[in-house]
């Protein structure tokens, strides 16, 4: 593990924090899951992407800064100890552009990375269905070949589609080959949510803002342009995918550090010997999961991979943000309620052991692919 930056590293850190600093607005910015959050997020994802700060890993022509992988988690890091706003393009900027940049064609490229930056097209994760949320490959949603338009004919359902009550466009797997095994016959499809035949309906999640919806696609036309990868080729982009939400690139280890930092902060205000264990134990841990981004970035500086030590960083960072603010909240007592920032922290770390693939999802992938464990029998009884 290489924990020491060059000189030029330590240079971008130093204008990344310099920016940051002068830039990162003096208030929270209200939800994201609002109107009014929606817009002035955007703006603020406007306001770094002309200071090429939204996207440091990208070419220069979309807006980015070629910056290493190092780099990119130095910015991350700084990123969060500054308080700047959550991210409202992350899906795309996170989880999308990767794989556009992977399997999509150049054509693709210029069309949907410069406004993915600027924050001019926020994208929604249309993965999971009522009957297809971990098992993503029994999904029923179809796409139909329309050769007359020279695309393909959408039916189907998504729901718990992140952004998707404000977002422009959105990304999801569909069937395009009935006759197919299960995981074969799936086409990943890039598709704007305005589009004749969309129907999405807003989800209130606990504290009454839409965070998700579900999408309805009613013979929604999307042309070939629009298909990401090759037809019948969509589980494999759509792992690609996976393996960014559940590895490096949406859980920075600087988002947690930030908040142990917080929590330690709390604590000097609270102190209560009842949790001072727990308060530690919530900061080692964070500290923990940065030695060991920083131990898989030095890897893949190497030429190694992430593989399935992704599904060991899902359920290491989904638990750790679930502890970290349960301590806080602990520490606040009754005072919790009027504290909106580790009350609405907390109700979003709940769904991080369900997101992105179930933490029992990801024990099983642990336990077979790394441990070497027996596969579980189908239809065994728990």
């Amino acid at each position: 593990m290489d924990l020491e930056l060059s000189a030029s590293e330590l240079a971008f850190q130093a204008e990344a924090r310099a920016w940051l600093a002068e830039h990162v607005p003096a208030e929270p910015l209200p939800s994201l899951d609002t109107a009014e959050g929606f817009a002035l997020h955007r703006e603020w994802e406007a306001t770094l992407a002309e200071a090429r700060w939204s996207v440091v890993s990208w070419p220069s022509a979309y807006s980015g800064r070629e910056a290493s992988l190092v780099e990119w988690v130095v910015f991350e890091e700084e990123y969060y100890r500054a308080g700047a706003p959550l991210r409202v393009s992350q899906n795309g900027i996170f989880l999308l552009a990767p794989i556009i940049f992977e399997h999509g064609t150049q054509e693709q490229q210029d069309r949907f990375l410069p406004t993915m930056a600027t924050g001019e097209k926020v994208w929604a994760q249309c993965w999971s269905e009522p009957e297809a949320g971990s098992d993503l490959a029994s999904l029923r949603s179809t796409a139909r070949r329309d050769d007359g338009r020279g695309g393909w004919v959408l039916n189907g359902q998504k729901i718990w589609c992140s952004r998707a009550a404000l977002a422009h466009w959105g990304f999801g797997l569909f069937r395009s080959d009935p006759e197919a095994q299960k995981h074969a016959g799936l086409t990943y499809f890039l598709f704007p949510l305005d589009a004749d035949g969309v129907t999405v309906r807003p989800i209130a999640q606990l504290d009454g803002e839409a965070g998700f919806a579900e999408v309805f696609f009613d013979d929604v036309f999307v042309p070939d342009a629009d298909v990401l990868g090759a037809p019948g080729d969509g589980w494999r982009v759509a792992m690609s995918t996976a393996g960014n939400e559940r590895g490096l690139s949406l859980r920075s280890p600087g988002r947690f550090t930030a908040a142990a930092d917080r929590l330690l902060a709390l604590y000097d205000e609270r102190p209560d010997p009842r949790l001072a264990d727990r308060v530690v134990d919530a900061w080692l841990r964070a500290e923990a999961y940065r030695l060991y981004t920083w131990g898989t970035v030095t890897r893949l500086r190497d030429g190694g991979d992430v593989g399935a030590a992704g599904s060991v960083n899902k359920v290491w960072w989904s638990e750790l943000d679930v502890a970290l603010h349960e301590t806080a909240l602990e520490l606040l007592g009754p005072d919790a309620e009027l504290d909106s920032r580790w009350l609405d922290g907390y109700t979003f770390a709940l769904s991080g052991p369900i997101y992105a693939g179930t933490n029992e999802i990801q024990r099983n992938i642990i336990a077979e692919r790394i441990l070497g464990l027996p596969r579980e029998p189908k239809g065994a009884q728990r």
